[in-house]
């Protein structure tokens, strides 16, 4: 129970002051919605992206848990895929299915709780936290993966519903992120140290400003949508992504060997909430932008709850 009061109040209420925060400028003050997506994906999103891959060392272990991360999106896709055929949704609102459940919010949520689980007992042994490196290693290879595929392929999806494959692989194009990696692979060749240059505090400023921005963004958005609590494609979404999506990354840990604390940080990354940026690529393809954002909004509430017992579990299965 303590674990439930300490993820509600450190992790989800936060986020909830922020998206109300939106919510109610919007209602004031007819926010542009388009306006926020476009800063959200064309300047704090690549920033978010080149600063993490710039400032993390990535241990050549890690490569398990990105060939992990590429079975997750792999299994969830398929998931999503057989439950869209088996209800005979369109085209539409199958992809805004899709990346409802392939794509989390390891950003803001999951780097939090790796953070409060790795730094609190028992994994505090003599005043120090010897399992917290490890652990974040692997979450932010789980982060890195998730922005890269949910900004290339998570707009491939929606841009599928109305428009054509060219149409949304020219939108995918357009879009900063993809150069990021090929970005940050050149400096890293030529060793450019971009730190002390003018560029660096814009780029970290950026980044910092991307959890509060898409989240006030996610009530700007909010504000326009009519939220439907009897909406089944919703809780099919919400059921998949907090409840197989974790039992999927079971089967992920087992199949690839995991134990101890890799195992623990990646089955909970994966069963955090749906990402944030998902409403925001509905809303920028115009691609059911209501029902993603109520299933951003109603797995991050249920959450608190499907989180604390798989802190619990991760423990209990995979002791350190």
């Amino acid at each position: 129970m303590e674990a439930l009061f300490h993820v509600l109040e450190y992790n989800i209420i936060p986020i909830f002051l922020l998206i109300a925060a939106g919510f109610v400028l919007s209602k004031k003050f007819d926010i542009d919605i388009f306006t926020l997506s476009k800063l959200n994906f064309y300047l704090f999103v690549p920033a978010f992206m080149f600063v993490n891959l710039y400032t993390t060392p990535i241990d050549m272990g890690m490569l398990k848990v990105l060939g992990f991360s590429i079975f997750m999106l792999a299994a969830n896709y398929l998931l999503a895929e057989i439950i869209a055929w088996l209800y005979h949704y369109d085209v539409g609102l199958t992809n805004a299915f899709k990346n409802t459940i392939m794509f989390n919010n390891c950003g803001n949520i999951g780097v939090s709780l790796i953070t409060l689980v790795f730094t609190s007992d028992p994994f505090i042994i003599d005043g120090k936290t010897p399992y917290f490196e490890t652990a974040m290693g692997a979450i932010v290879v789980i982060l890195i993966w998730q922005n890269l595929t949910m900004n290339t392929l998570g707009f491939y999806y929606a841009g599928r519903a109305n428009f054509t494959a060219k149409q949304s692989i020219k939108k995918i194009v357009q879009m900063p992120t993809i150069y990021v990696i090929p970005a940050v692979a050149f400096l890293k060749l030529v060793d450019f140290d971009i730190k002390p240059t003018f560029m660096w505090p814009a780029l970290v400023y950026l980044k910092d400003g991307l959890v509060p921005i898409a989240l006030v963004t996610l009530g700007v958005q909010l504000s326009k949508t009519a939220f439907q609590f009897d909406n089944r494609v919703m809780h099919i979404s919400v059921f998949n992504r907090l409840v197989v999506g974790p039992a999927l990354a079971i089967a992920g840990v087992y199949l690839f060997g995991f134990s101890g604390v890799i195992a623990q940080a990646v089955f909970i990354a994966y069963a955090v909430p749906t990402a944030v940026n998902v409403a925001l690529i509905a809303v920028e393809c115009n691609n059911f932008p209501a029902f993603s954002t109520q299933a951003v909004m109603a797995s991050t509430v249920f959450s608190t709850v499907t989180l604390t017992l798989v802190i619990y579990l991760a423990r209990l299965i995979y002791p350190v």
